[in-house]
């Protein structure tokens, strides 16, 4: 950190250890009445967060809608987490790679979702604490002592699919290589657990869209693409009849299927014939893509969704790679 700018009613604050309701008002309205404007003051605040030990409920929210607004809207490009802001707010709440409190997550998710565009690197890194606690036990959502580690609740999957939303701005529309592979790694980590049922219908869908949506193809808006309708509580219990559905329809049957608001039993066969034909040259995976799921599902029995996710592409692409078929006769 740089030199801190903290005036006399922040250092107050510091020196004795608790922060009130009162004290939250205080600083909206005298200190940070024209917003957090530097570097300097920001790490006030952070210093604040960190050394006080009773902190009020108002206490969060002003934190994160404070550093938030600095980071995204103050600093320039406005709307825009350059890098370097980036890398200097990780290694700000960063404690050995992992986040070290559950506000400063909310801060980074927050930003996330604040601004417009952001570094690849924060997403990631975001997601990254989520396999902390899933995989390892380690990080601030393991505070409180109801997460099980090696196992994937409803309330990490809802925090999952929040910062796969907010990276979609500004063109991030598909899902990056990065943001995959700390997907599976979750994936296979769990793969004995009972984990919420949510857990593979974002699973599914986030690694279609990485594999499927190739250039030269629009693909949907992220919280189209990862819209909370499950397609597996609406399936028929092999799968395979929710995908027949939208066969005809090919990859742009299956992503309006995430489009409609619960209603799979739409006709796939009205289709723009011009954005049908873009949307087919799109569909084969390439073989970079096919040798990455490929190496990621390997040689062992298949889990529940890696099948769906194998029948989505069976159904949906015009050619399979040749590395890819070994699996897909698995699901024939």
């Amino acid at each position: 950190m740089g030199e801190l700018i903290m005036s006399a009613p922040v250092a107050g604050l510091t020196s004795k250890n608790r922060i009130t309701a009162e004290d939250v008002v205080m600083l909206r309205r005298e200190v940070f009445g024209d917003g957090v404007v530097s570097r300097g003051e920001a790490e006030a605040l952070f210093a604040l967060d960190a050394t006080a030990r009773d902190k009020c409920a108002q206490w969060p929210d002003f934190f994160v809608e404070a550093v938030t607004d600095y980071i995204v809207h103050r600093e320039k490009p406005a709307g825009y987490v350059s890098q370097d802001n980036a890398d200097w707010l990780v290694r700000t709440i960063s404690r050995d790679g992992m986040v070290d409190s559950r506000t400063e997550l909310e801060l980074l998710v927050r930003v996330l979702e604040k601004a417009k565009s952001s570094p690849n690197r924060l997403c990631a890194y975001a997601l990254e604490q989520v396999a902390h606690a899933v995989v390892d036990g380690k990080g601030p959502l393991m505070h409180g002592g109801k997460l099980v580690p090696g196992r994937i609740a409803k309330a990490e999957v809802e925090l999952l699919r929040r910062i796969l939303y907010a990276y979609g701005g500004d063109g991030n529309i598909a899902m990056t290589r990065a943001e995959a592979e700390v997907l599976f790694r979750i994936n296979e980590r769990t793969t004995t657990a009972g984990n919420d049922p949510s857990w593979n219908d974002l699973f599914v869908k986030a690694i279609a869209n990485f594999v499927m949506c190739s250039a030269g193809y629009e693909a949907p808006m992220r919280d189209v693409a990862l819209r909370q309708d499950s397609f597996f509580e609406k399936a028929e219990p092999e799968i395979g009849g929710f995908f027949n559905r939208m066969v005809s329809g090919g990859l742009a049957g299956i992503l309006e299927a995430y489009r409609a608001p619960g209603d799979i039993e739409a006709d796939w066969e009205s289709r723009n014939k011009a954005a049908e034909a873009l949307a087919r040259r799109a569909e084969t995976i390439d073989a970079g893509e096919a040798k990455w799921l490929a190496e990621h599902i390997g040689d062992r029995p298949l889990q529940e969704n890696e099948r769906a996710l194998l029948t989505l592409i069976k159904h949906a692409s015009p050619e399979i790679h040749p590395v890819l078929k070994p699996l897909i006769d698995k699901v024939a």
